[in-house]
């Protein structure tokens, strides 16, 4: 049964889609069965796994509108145990479209709840805003992660967010917990960067991840080939950065794996 994990911010430019890309690629590299909903009508993780928007013929959208089953629009990434659920920019419509429907906020529940025992984790890259695709992205999600960029306005916003959090656990998904929150865009030489870092950790403490993301130009260059930056510089700061947040999420829920060397020993 899948874990099934959001990577939610309101706010632009704070490495949302990088994450959801780059976490859901760390976990199929460590050979965990993992799906990447692409939840955002911009639709940048569809392209950032190496699809072209031309040549996807359904997507999210018509799942959660048209009554297409999560099944017929899986795609296979390049990576072994990577799949996607596409997105198009036709998502934009669809809250408009869904807001007659019964139980509108549990759409994608519904729909992830057919496939989700053949995952071991399912990566939602939600909508920037805090509208009923992000509210369907947070009902069907077990857990959340939000991205926070070292820089002088990371906590604004950052209230906003948590609001909505409480508002869905209080009301749709009582079980939704707050994964973690994850410091980006990290530059050690900045005293800046150093001084959000301590903040938010003095705001949040437990709640933040001890792995923080640095800024790294290979973890940019990625997505321009349609490459998670595991598959297109495994040795950069950007590719070890996801995967040692990958491992803290699998060592926080106890879910790694024996190695064959363990299994050996035992």
């Amino acid at each position: 049964m899948a874990r099934i994990i959001g990577v939610a911010n309101q706010k632009g430019g704070v490495g949302k889609t990088t994450t959801a890309i780059n976490l859901a690629a760390s976990f199929a590299v460590l050979e965990y069965k993992t799906l990447l909903v692409d939840a955002d009508p911009q639709a940048n993780s569809t392209t950032g796994v190496g699809f072209d928007l031309h040549n996807i013929t359904s997507s999210l959208y018509d799942c959660m509108v048209n009554n297409l089953r999560a099944n017929d629009v899986i795609l296979k990434s390049e990576i072994p145990n990577l799949d996607l659920i596409p997105s198009h920019i036709d998502l934009v419509g669809a809250e408009i479209e869904m807001i007659n429907y019964p139980n509108r906020e549990n759409v994608m529940k519904s729909l992830l709840d057919e496939i989700r025992d053949r995952y071991d984790f399912i990566v939602i890259d939600c909508s920037p805003s805090l509208g009923l695709i992000t509210v369907n992205s947070l009902v069907a999600a077990d857990s959340v992660i939000v991205p926070v960029q070292c820089e002088f306005f990371a906590l604004e916003g950052l209230g906003k967010l948590l609001n909505t959090i409480k508002i869905v656990q209080s009301r749709l998904n009582p079980d939704l917990q707050i994964e973690g929150i994850l410091m980006t865009m990290y530059d050690g030489r900045l005293r800046l960067c150093n001084q959000v870092v301590s903040e938010v950790r003095r705001h949040f403490d437990d709640m933040v991840f001890s792995t923080i993301i640095h800024r790294n130009t290979r973890l940019s260059e990625a997505p321009s080939v349609g490459k998670p930056v595991i598959l297109y510089d495994s040795d950069s700061k950007g590719a070890i950065n996801y995967l040692n947040l990958s491992k803290e999420i699998l060592q926080k829920n106890e879910m790694t794996k024996m190695t064959n060397e363990e299994r050996i020993i035992e």
